[in-house]
């Protein structure tokens, strides 16, 4: 643990926060891809499943209980309750265009080639563009919500805080995981054109706009 991990391990709670909290107060998941949450539920669900086979420690526990529940949650709150507001229209990403390549990348690269390696390894790759959807959905809208633009901005500064970990810790440690910090800077890349406008745009009050 360092500072760059625990900031972004906050950050990515805060993103998650936002998240639920703009679905439940506005009683709308409008403008949120269904598509980008199913993908990061998915995630969660196959990295994670390590939980009940090893203890690293309390947090580590926590973290990942909190990040399994909120992903389904959030499917709870778009699919079943709040369903009528959700955009079928607009959220039209094709995600088996992610999701298999995701499936044989880990298949072919990976560290160990047990069960809980692969899924870790295709989680891994699965996160790096879970985000494309939801950046797919705001292009198509022609631009978001500043509360969405928050969530997003935390995500992605997440992902970026991340990469100084591992700096951090290829420093400190002399550790390294090449599948994470490439995965990691392509997920970082992505979201590149969405730092921009969120720093020139929403921080000056106006409305974020993606072209389409």
């Amino acid at each position: 643990m360092n500072i760059f991990r625990l900031a972004g391990d906050l950050s990515h709670l805060l993103a998650i926060i936002i998240l639920l909290l703009k679905i439940w107060k506005t009683r709308s998941c409008a403008g949120i891809s269904g598509k980008s949450q199913i993908l990061f539920a998915i995630v969660y669900l196959s990295r994670y499943l390590d939980l009940f086979t090893t203890y690293i420690s309390l947090y580590n526990t926590f973290m990942k209980v909190v990040f399994i529940g909120s992903s389904l949650g959030t499917l709870y709150l778009m699919y079943v309750k709040f369903r009528a507001t959700y955009d079928h229209n607009h959220d039209s990403f094709r995600i088996e265009f992610l999701l298999v390549p995701c499936v044989i990348l880990a298949l072919l690269i990976n560290h160990d080639f047990t069960v809980l390696e692969v899924l870790w390894t295709f989680s891994i790759y699965l996160e790096s563009v879970a985000i494309l959807p939801q950046l797919f959905l705001v292009s198509k809208t022609g631009e978001a919500e500043s509360i969405t633009s928050h969530y997003l901005f935390a995500l992605g500064s997440y992902r970026a805080l991340y990469i100084f970990n591992w700096i951090y810790r290829y420093a400190a440690e002399s550790h390294y995981d090449l599948i994470a910090i490439v995965a990691g800077i392509v997920q970082t890349i992505l979201y590149c054109d969405f730092f921009y406008l969120y720093i020139t745009k929403v921080l000056k009050g106006k409305k974020l706009q993606l072209p389409a």
